[in-house]
């Protein structure tokens, strides 16, 4: 399984190669990636945002405890949430699945009662983490993607995400920054490369019942 071989490569790159990018063609691959991730019903309710602009970067390493992936790595792509569900973004879907598979829209108007109904059962804060898990579905796939690839990546928690939403503008456009990565080549100084991979064992991590 070549999959396994390629995520005992990848690692979380520490140190980044300012100079080599991304080829475009794989940048693409990337995003087509990102677009096939499951999601729940299948709603995709975020937006990744590719930041090239290296003075929008040197303004959001300041809000990313200084780590320097922000500005040395060839892409930093920002995945933002939806801040909230509204019924448009439902039937948005709905028809998509009716153009895709040719089918009348009404035929699926229960289907979309049942979102909606099952989305306002929870509370805002249901809601929000809800939301927020959503994209880390499509992180994992990136993970994946770049690591057969071979291309580096590192997944970061650690922003102030009220400071991303602010220079970015999120709120306007209903979104809030939830997780960002950045993807590039390891530096050949980033001695993180060398480090053995440390996961919990099999048996800690699994149980049969």
């Amino acid at each position: 399984m070549e999959l396994i071989n390629h995520l005992s490569w990848r690692y979380a790159t520490k140190k980044f190669d300012p100079v080599q990018k991304v080829s475009q063609g794989d940048l693409d691959k990337i995003k087509k990636v990102i677009q096939l991730s499951a999601s729940s019903y299948g709603l995709q309710l975020y937006k990744v945002l590719i930041i090239n602009d290296l003075a929008l970067r040197e303004r959001l390493l300041e809000h990313s405890w200084g780590q320097p992936q922000i500005v040395d790595a060839s892409h930093l792509l920002v995945f933002c949430n939806h801040s909230d569900v509204q019924s448009k973004d439902v039937n948005e879907y709905l028809q998509h699945m009716a153009n895709a598979r040719n089918l009348p829209l009404k035929q699926l108007e229960s289907y979309g009662e049942f979102m909606i109904n099952s989305i306002n059962q929870k509370n805002s804060n249901e809601k929000n983490t809800w939301l927020r898990c959503q994209t880390y579905l499509a992180l994992g796939n990136l993970l994946a993607a770049c690591a057969e690839l071979k291309i580096d990546a590192c997944p970061m928690e650690g922003f102030d995400s009220n400071a991303y939403d602010r220079i970015l503008k999120l709120p306007e456009k209903g979104l809030q920054a939830s997780v960002i990565a950045a993807i590039g080549y390891r530096h050949s100084a980033d001695n993180t490369q060398m480090l053995p991979k440390v996961r919990r064992p099999i048996q800690a991590l699994f149980e049969t019942i």
